[in-house]
């Protein structure tokens, strides 16, 4: 009975065997395509990425902003694969649209972006956009967004939270703000180079050529300067002599030199509290400084003519 049962066994224990290859094949086969699918997908998205990272880095080349249309916005900001961070700002440029706030915060914007770009640490993790209102209407509709300028900050992963949108009412929009957002957002700290403003040092100097060419034309003849009847008409012809009574253009006159000593003091509170470049901060004091010293001493000399028994007279210009 032993005898006869195991060659059946066999014959079943075949069969099952036959059965389990059989069966199994489609599942292997199913499981090797699902595996070269998904590799295959892998590997579009990294050339995808790489093409996307590729054309920024073109476009940085050449500017270090970039305009951007509806369909711009949406492949290189809001489709995946992303591994890199943009910073958008939403404006309107357009002449009709009379946005001088636009204009102002495009030119910070314009620093902070070419300080980045020319600077040693420029890599491909950071990208600086702009988005008008008259190129791309319905990026503003999908964002909800009805006012401009507006900054923003697209991270490399996931979708940006309330702090990636820069506080441009309580911050102001100063290219040092926005490096310092940019730093607390991506990690990726920008140092800001501003070009250098030569228009305080061309009107200085002007000013010093024509002082100098007149004292050079009467170098022979500089009585004048001593003349303080001739100072008197030029300058004190509408004060009134007694400080009983005083002109209109008395009080006009008075406005104009307050206002010039005001002027120098904000200049020199500029010069000392500003980070800007060292020589620029040099000739903002020395015209902040030479506003003050003048403008008070000629007060003082108005102070002087009014009131005779003033005994200082060390400050006056008469």
């Amino acid at each position: 009975m032993s005898a006869r049962a195991a060659p059946s066994r066999r014959r079943q224990a075949g069969r099952r065997l036959r059965y389990l290859s059989t069966g199994s094949f489609p599942f292997l086969l199913l499981l090797l395509l699902l595996c070269i699918q998904l590799g295959g997908g892998q590997k579009k998205k990294e050339n995808l990425l790489a093409e996307k990272v590729e054309q920024l880095m073109e476009w940085s080349s050449r500017r270090s902003i970039f305009r951007m249309n509806g369909d711009k916005f949406r492949k290189f900001v809001k489709a995946p694969p992303r591994n890199y961070s943009m910073i958008v700002m939403f404006t309107a440029l357009q002449p009709q649209r009379q946005c001088s706030v636009c204009r102002q915060a495009n030119e910070e914007y314009q620093i902070l972006a070419n300080s980045w770009r020319y600077s040693s640490a420029f890599c491909n993790k950071l990208f600086f956009g702009m988005v008008d209102y008259d190129e791309g209407t319905d990026v503003f509709q999908q964002l909800n967004m009805n006012s401009a300028p507006t900054f923003m900050h697209f991270p490399s992963k996931g979708r940006p939270k309330r702090a990636d949108t820069f506080d441009l009412q309580r911050i102001g929009f100063a290219a040092e703000q926005l490096a310092k957002w940019i730093a607390d957002r991506t990690d990726v700290h920008i140092r800001v180079f501003r070009p250098p403003n030569y228009s305080g040092t061309i009107a200085l100097a002007l000013l010093v050529s024509l002082v100098g060419g007149l004292l050079y034309l009467r170098r022979n003849n500089l009585e004048f300067i001593y003349n303080k009847t001739g100072w008197a008409m030029v300058s004190l012809s509408y004060i009134h002599g007694s400080s009983q009574a005083q002109f209109v253009a008395e009080s006009h006159i008075i406005l104009v030199l307050n206002a010039a000593i005001t002027m120098g003091m904000v200049l020199l509170n500029e010069a000392a509290t500003s980070k800007g470049d060292v020589g620029k901060r040099r000739i903002i004091c020395l015209v902040g400084l030479g506003l003050v010293v003048f403008f008070f001493s000629f007060l003082l000399s108005i102070f002087r003519s009014k009131y005779h028994g003033y005994p200082y007279s060390d400050l006056d210009i008469e």
